[in-house]
């Protein structure tokens, strides 16, 4: 079933949004992102444990996310979500002009603590280590949720670095991972002046 999450708007919305469609022969992926939301979602992507992801992402990192995907296997479904919400990242941050740039977040999700460390400069890089087992997490396989996080970043060109220092609950490395991904994207995002932030003048 679809989660959706309302929360009242407390701020006006900027021109930082992208629509990406993606329809090949196995999916079919439409996302609506808005980097200067309020944290509102609509997440209908036909596999459970993907849905509550997307949610906690929205919410944590403060962007508005509509995903609506179908297909033919689940692993196609995650891959080519990460596809579309790495290329929406990516058109919508445009010449990234002010951006904090960098974030860095560490967050715990009761047993489990995870850290992430992303740098939105336009040179894509990823080094995931969730430290889950092989096998459903909940019922996402886990080693699509470890290509999720690297199709977002080689899509958005994200310089995009996620490691679970412990745990013992699957479910709950996952969750912190998200959410530090998420804190760490909320923080990089945020325009703090009108300068691009780089000595090489562009991003």
């Amino acid at each position: 079933m679809p989660t959706k999450s309302n929360s009242k708007k407390t701020k006006k919305n900027t021109d930082r949004k992208a629509t990406v469609k993606r329809k090949t022969k196995e999916t079919d992926i439409s996302i609506e992102l808005n980097l200067d939301g309020v944290g509102d979602s609509e997440i209908d992507t036909r596999i459970e444990f993907l849905n509550h992801l997307f949610e906690l992402f929205s919410r944590h990192s403060s962007t508005d996310l509509k995903i609506k995907a179908s297909g033919d296997l689940d692993h196609h479904i995650t891959e080519d979500i990460g596809i579309c919400l790495g290329e929406a990242i990516m058109k919508s941050l445009g010449n990234k002009k002010g951006i904090r740039r960098y974030g860095d977040k560490t967050i715990p999700m009761d047993e489990s603590l995870a850290t992430c460390a992303l740098d939105l400069g336009g040179r894509p890089y990823f080094n995931i280590d969730l430290k889950i087992s092989k096998g459903l997490i909940e019922d996402s396989q886990a080693e699509d949720l470890e290509h999720l996080f690297e199709s977002i970043s080689i899509n958005s060109k994200i310089n995009l670095h996620i490691i679970v220092h412990y745990g013992t609950n699957e479910h709950h490395k996952v969750e912190a991972a998200i959410k530090a991904f998420a804190r760490a994207f909320k923080e990089a995002k945020e325009i703090v002046d009108d300068k691009i932030p780089s000595t090489k003048g562009v991003l």
